[in-house]
C-alpha cells in the first residue's frame, strides 16, 4: 500500500464501509455547530505568529450529553488528560490510566466499525482473529509508550500524538488531529482557532463537513495547517488508521481515497511496531446538500 497517485479503489470501498456503520458519527447543524468564519493567512515555518481570521470559537455548539452518553466518546474523553504535553517528559503510566486505555479498547471493540476493521485485517492475515489477542495488539500499535525525544524516557505514543497533541522543544506543535479534544480544549480557552484552509478551487468549506483543514494555535503554538475529521467517532478514526498502518511496512505510507464526498490523502507513519502519526489531507470536496 505505497504511495500512488491514484485513488486506492479496494480502501476506498471498505471505507465507505466504515462510513456507513459508523452511527455514533455526530450530525453537523444538530449535535454540534461549527463557525467557519475566515481563511486562514500564511503563517512562516518555525513561526508562532498568525494572523487570526475567526475571532470566535470553532465549535459553537457541542451536545456534550450526547457525547458523554456514548460509551466510546465517553471512554476516550477519560484519556484525554492522561498525558504529558512536552515531548522529552517521560509519561508515567497509572494502573487507573492502564484501566482507562483497556476500557476504551473494549468499547470501540463492541461498535460494527470496529467489528468491520477487525475481519477485514483477520482475512488479510494483518491481526490475529481471537479478540483479546486483537485488543493487545491494538495496544501495542496506540497505548505502548516509545521515545519521541532521543533525551529522556519514554515520552510519547501513538494515541497521545494523534488524538492529544504534543509540544516539541515548547515552540513546535505536533500531532493534534481530533475533533473532540479540539472542541474540548477550545472551551477552556486553550486553543485559539485561527479559521479556515481553503482546498484548490473551493474558497470556502462548508459548516457541515466532516473533513476539515484549519489552523489554530494550542496554549500559543500555532499549527499553520492541521487536518481533522469533524463528528466522527474515535472507533471510525482508529478503525481506519489501524488498517493502512498494517496493512503496509513503509515508514510512511500515504493512500488517496474517496470517502462519502471527500477525496482524501491518508498518512500513517510508523514509529517501530507502532503508529508515528496519523491524519487525513482533504485533496478535494464533492459536496452536495443531502
Amino acid at each position: 500500500m505505497a504511495r500512488s497517485q491514484g485513488v486506492n479503489q479496494d480502501l476506498s470501498n471498505l471505507l465507505n464501509e466504515l462510513w456507513k456503520l459508523d452511527v455514533n458519527r455526530l450530525k453537523p447543524g444538530r449535535d454540534y455547530r461549527l463557525g467557519l468564519q475566515g481563511k486562514a493567512g500564511y503563517v512562516a515555518q518555525g513561526s508562532n505568529d498568525a494572523r487570526d481570521s475567526a475571532k470566535l470559537p470553532l465549535f459553537s455548539f457541542v451536545n456534550e450529553a450526547k457525547l458523554r452518553s456514548i460509551k466510546t466518546y465517553n471512554s476516550f474523553m477519560n484519556l484525554l488528560d492522561n498525558y504529558e504535553m512536552s515531548t522529552g517528559s517521560p509519561e508515567t503510566v497509572t494502573a487507573e490510566e492502564l484501566a482507562e486505555d483497556s476500557n476504551f479498547l473494549d468499547a470501540i471493540l463492541q461498535t460494527s466499525v470496529m467489528k468491520r476493521a477487525h475481519e477485514y485485517l483477520v482475512s488479510k492475515h494483518q491481526s490475529p482473529s481471537d479478540l483479546k489477542s486483537f485488543k493487545n495488539q491494538l495496544f501495542d500499535i496506540w497505548f505502548r509508550l516509545y521515545h519521541r525525544e532521543r533525551s529522556g524516557g519514554e515520552d510519547s505514543c501513538g494515541f497521545e500524538h494523534v488524538f492529544v497533541g504534543e509540544t516539541r522543544d515548547s515552540k513546535e506543535l505536533i500531532g493534534f488531529h481530533n475533533w473532540v479534544q479540539f472542541y474540548l480544549q477550545e472551551k477552556l480557552k486553550n486553543v485559539d482557532y485561527k479559521g479556515y484552509k481553503a482546498v484548490g478551487n473551493k474558497n470556502t468549506p462548508d459548516e457541515d463537513d466532516h473533513v476539515l483543514n484549519l489552523q489554530f494555535s494550542w496554549k500559543d503554538l500555532v499549527k499553520p495547517l492541521g487536518t481533522s475529521f469533524i463528528g466522527v467517532s474515535p472507533e471510525f478514526e482508529v478503525a481506519v488508521y489501524t488498517i493502512i498502518f498494517l496493512m503496509s511496512n513503509d515508514k510512511k505510507t500515504s493512500v488517496i481515497v474517496n470517502v462519502d464526498e471527500y477525496q482524501l490523502e491518508l498518512v500513517v507513519c510508523r514509529h517501530g511496531h507502532a503508529i508515528g502519526t496519523s491524519y487525513p489531507k482533504l485533496l478535494s470536496n464533492n459536496h452536495q446538500h443531502r
